[in-house]
């Protein structure tokens, strides 16, 4: 057990504090979004796309300066447009998720699928849970990366006829 936590204790570490992030992006997400679509009558798409863009720069900043805090600062603007670039894509996932339930779903039953319920299932539990898969593997992986290694210069190769 103790090797497990050596190997992948600071896995453990960034996913924790990247799950604390997301959540509070998420609850600003839900609240957005309810207010939008019931406080103001806007529509659901619109609705999810504002709470999310709203979300995700509260996330960005949470993600940059405490779960990745450890990790090597390259140009911030490059940063901040990958993350945005990611978060597209995960928002395209819960916009997805959210279309597919009210308006394919919706359209055979719509008493079910077209409820404000529905909509929070499909977009948030089913919608963000994927997105947020996809989320923190790209941006461990592309956004916060890990300073890399200095290559040493390669001396001659002892196989070789010089």
């Amino acid at each position: 057990m103790r090797s497990l936590l050596d190997r992948f204790g600071h896995l453990l570490r960034e996913l924790s504090k990247f799950a604390t992030v997301g959540g509070i992006a998420f609850l600003i997400d839900l609240a957005l979004f309810n207010f939008f679509t019931t406080g103001r009558g806007m529509e659901p798409v619109t609705a999810k796309t504002i709470s999310t863009v709203i979300a995700a720069t509260i996330a960005f900043l949470g993600n940059r300066f405490w779960t990745w805090r450890h990790r090597e600062r390259s140009n911030p603007v490059r940063e901040y447009a990958l993350f945005f670039l990611f978060n597209g894509v995960g928002l395209g996932i819960a916009v997805a998720c959210l279309a597919i339930s009210r308006y394919g779903l919706g359209s055979i039953w719509p008493e079910v699928f077209q409820t404000t319920l529905a909509d929070n299932i499909a977009s948030f539990l089913v919608g963000t849970g994927l997105g947020t898969l996809f989320r923190f593997w790209s941006y461990r992986r592309f956004v916060f990366v890990e300073a890399g290694t200095r290559r040493v210069p390669r001396g001659p190769d002892p196989d070789s006829q010089a």
